[in-house]
């Protein structure tokens, strides 16, 4: 499939332009929209492959730029000690509140945008699979797959570490697809334990996997990088977005 993958709008909101960017299969037709939420080092070639990926798919992805108030738009964030270091201080330095309110503002352009078929899933990863859940209790979003998303469990995302992720739980209305990376030292076995233990007292519509692999075994950069459990898990989430988010 032919995509579009040069576009973007700055989005206005309360903290200045959020820029996001646009990938879409360049033929006609209104498709199922997500918001994929991206680590740390906001949209870096991983993540704009890993939109693409989905876009090839037939769908159309918005991706924000998660720290727009405190970087330059364009701004991507190198993984190294230097860019790590920058992303989390500013995981820990943005309101939750701010979070939220881009989430609602980036749902909302891509439910009016012309190739969208107004159904809306989100995705993430790391930092981005947190924000993507946040983004899911909207109850415009119909599903979300959420790949080692980090700090749920400990409540500490954003200015004072202290969100209240598992206490909203309950308003969970999308279905949800959980992968973690069982040598993952930032989601322990105890933190996934408290996830699932929460989903299941709301009883929330979800799926769980969790794979021999480190933390960020999706990026297609580094290491840690695991392609087989890319081609599963990516699979897992197509599958659910297919099978909710189209008619």
């Amino acid at each position: 499939m032919i995509l579009r993958s040069d576009e973007y709008d700055d989005l206005p909101t309360a903290d200045g332009a959020m820029r996001t960017h646009w990938f879409r299969p360049a033929g006609e037709g209104r498709f199922p929209g997500l918001v994929l939420y991206s680590e740390i080092y906001q949209v870096t070639d991983p993540i704009r492959r890993l939109a693409a990926f989905f876009a090839g798919h037939g769908y159309v992805v918005a991706v924000p730029e998660v720290y727009h108030d405190y970087e330059a738009p364009g701004t991507v964030l190198r993984y190294d000690a230097e860019g790590t270091a920058r992303g989390n201080d500013l995981k820990f330095t943005k309101p939750v509140a701010g979070f939220d309110a881009d989430a609602t503002r980036v749902i909302g352009a891509l439910l009016v945008h012309p190739a969208c078929s107004g159904r809306v899933g989100t995705i993430g990863v790391c930092l981005g699979g947190h924000l993507a859940y946040r983004a899911a209790l909207d109850p415009r979003v119909s599903a979300a797959a959420l790949f080692y998303p980090t700090d749920i469990h400990s409540g500490t995302l954003g200015a004072g570490r202290s969100d209240d992720s598992l206490a909203r739980m309950a308003e969970l209305q999308a279905e949800t697809l959980f992968v973690f990376g069982r040598q993952d030292p930032h989601v322990p076995f105890a933190g996934r334990e408290a996830i699932r233990a929460r989903l299941e007292a709301v009883g929330a519509r979800y799926e769980w996997h969790e794979v021999n692999a480190q933390h960020a075994f999706l990026r297609d950069e580094g290491p840690r990088y695991d392609p087989a459990l890319f081609v599963a898990a990516t699979g897992w989430a197509l599958a659910l977005f297919d099978r909710v988010l189209r008619d």
